[in-house]
């Protein structure tokens, strides 16, 4: 396999994400998203992210989007200014190649180079295995569940709490 292409989203992948997000809305538990939003309400989200501040990545392999990685406000609340919660999502056949984890990492290097300090991952379902051993290669620690948080496809989903620092962490406060 060839190494993917990690690089800024454009506007014309968007189709390409709003499928794969599409599908892990009506086939998985990763996002607890119950009906896809289409290609418009795909752009509007991207462009609130980029607009705001935050990095948005694609993976390219074999000419096409094989997933791709975002950073958003971990919460609105301006303490929380600092902190950014990531989101991975890669299409079904690129799965167990490791995109994910180049992903991440892009993302980390990126928030870093933007000031951010902490990086949460909020992983829909305790059992997905693959999201927790990605960010756990990541860098990231666990630091809680949320048990039966989530109601989807008739049974109830857990979220898993992940952390790492960026950059300096908490071992310094921020001049801006």
């Amino acid at each position: 396999m060839s190494a993917p292409e990690i690089r800024p989203t454009l506007e014309a992948d968007l189709p390409a994400i709003t499928a794969i997000y599409q599908q892990a809305v009506r086939e998985g538990t990763a996002t607890f998203e119950l009906e896809p939003p289409d290609l418009t309400e795909m752009t509007r989200r991207y462009r609130t992210l980029v607009d705001g501040g935050y990095p948005y990545f694609v993976a390219i392999l074999d000419g096409r989007v094989a997933g791709y990685a975002y950073a958003g406000a971990y919460r609105p609340r301006p303490a929380y200014r600092f902190t950014v919660e990531n989101s991975i999502y890669l299409d079904p056949p690129f799965h167990r190649r490791g995109i994910g984890l180049l992903l991440l990492e892009r993302l980390i290097t990126e928030c870093e180079a933007r000031g951010f300090r902490q990086m949460i991952a909020v992983i829909g379902d305790s059992a997905n295995a693959g999201s927790i051993g990605v960010h756990t290669k990541g860098g990231f620690k666990m630091i809680g569940t949320h048990p039966s948080v989530g109601l989807k496809f008739g049974r109830w989903l857990d979220t898993v709490m992940m952390q790492r620092d960026l950059g300096e962490g908490a071992s310094t406060v921020p001049t801006k």
